[in-house]
């Protein structure tokens, strides 16, 4: 459903407009309703069509709660997430407590993965690419087992 990399703009009041190719999938889907959530690993967030987010979140409510771990994913992703709906000039009204956990101030980078969106911060894009770039990207794809045969 979602691929590709977008750059957007947060303005002073939290407002993001989608980029055009993102908001006409979120429409199509969801009738502009998502969600928003942290990413556990990484200093992102993670924008879901509500469609998406419900199964994911089901999946999260079926694991059990015994274990700390399983608390601890519930009480992150479902504690954070909110449902957010495009205004009528397909942008969204992202709360400040999300911008501070991806450190988000203005620019914005939009990265399709499949089911969802990744909202990066530029900063922390632009290094995290460095990152991976430099840690050999290439070595991961041809290593791993799960990646035998990928040819990209």
């Amino acid at each position: 459903m979602f691929r590709g990399i977008n750059t957007a703009t947060i303005d002073g009041k939290g407002r993001m407009a989608v980029p055009a190719r993102f908001r006409e999938a979120v429409l199509l889907n969801s009738s502009g309703e998502v969600v928003v959530t942290i990413d556990m690993r990484e200093r992102c967030l993670l924008m879901y069509p509500l469609p998406q987010w419900e199964v994911v979140q089901d999946k999260l409510e079926r694991l059990s709660n015994i274990g700390p771990q399983a608390r601890l994913l519930q009480r992150l992703l479902i504690g954070h997430a909110t449902d957010l709906n495009l205004d009528a000039q397909g942008r969204l009204l992202v709360p400040n407590i999300l911008r501070e956990y991806g450190e988000i101030n203005k620019k914005v980078v939009l990265v399709g993965q499949g089911n969802k969106i990744e909202m990066w911060s530029d900063e922390h894009w632009q290094a995290q690419m460095k990152n991976w770039l430099s840690d050999g990207a290439d070595e991961l794809l041809s290593g791993g087992d799960d990646f035998t045969g990928l040819s990209v």
